[in-house]
């Protein structure tokens, strides 16, 4: 006896997410006219930044700190990661800071903003673990000085950042896969929910642009 349809999981989630986010929201072929606006370019190009971040940021790991503290190509692979997380925070703040004045949790958008910044807060997480494996003079005065802080709030026990291990697993595995979750999932509350109008935009007044 086959089990029906609507009892089976995948067809509860295929419908949820058909309900929820439709193709037309995912990839529209129109947006409103408001979205020509300078805010909304940094935060894609927040993403960009991110997506340098995360390749230079794999070829660094498979390669090792040999590689990029001696050779030329990993010297410049490093930099690159490097100004792209300057860059990458960049963006973000001014996204997150034009988002706040733009009031962007209207509309049943809170888990929108929640999300974007949660991201933030992980983000400075992440970069932290980045300074402490190095492998360097100042990765090593870094965490030396982060470790007397962390004592200080008594969770020096269970983290610890002179262990390099530990601090590598956080910062190319367990930070970034939550950034990336967190950064998919703003992503597609945008799409759901839309870009937030402009505080005194009329309803049903707005030019399209294709």
């Amino acid at each position: 006896m086959s089990t029906p349809t609507h009892e089976m999981w995948t067809a509860r989630l295929r419908g949820a997410w058909q309900r929820n986010l439709p193709i037309e929201k995912l990839l529209p072929d129109d947006q409103p006219a408001y979205v020509v606006s300078w805010i909304y370019v940094f935060g894609v190009a927040t993403i960009a930044a991110l997506g340098v971040i995360i390749a230079s940021g794999v070829v660094l790991a498979f390669q090792g700190p040999a590689w990029y503290h001696t050779s030329d190509i990993g010297n410049f692979t490093n930099s690159m990661h490097f100004w792209s997380v300057q860059m990458f925070f960049a963006f973000m703040v001014i996204h997150l800071w034009g988002k706040f004045w733009m009031a962007a949790w209207r509309g049943n958008r809170v888990r929108t903003w929640i999300t974007g910044a949660v991201a933030f807060v992980v983000s400075i997480a992440t970069a932290f673990t980045g300074y402490l494996v190095q492998t360097n003079f100042d990765s090593q005065w870094i965490s030396f000085e982060a470790k007397d802080g962390f004592n200080s709030m008594g969770v020096g026990a269970w983290f610890t950042v002179t262990n390099l291990g530990q601090m590598l697993l956080l910062h190319v595995a367990f930070l970034p896969l939550i950034l990336g979750v967190l950064t998919l999932v703003h992503v597609l509350m945008v799409r759901r929910r839309g870009v937030v109008p402009p505080i005194d935009a009329v309803p049903g007044n707005m030019e399209v642009h294709k």
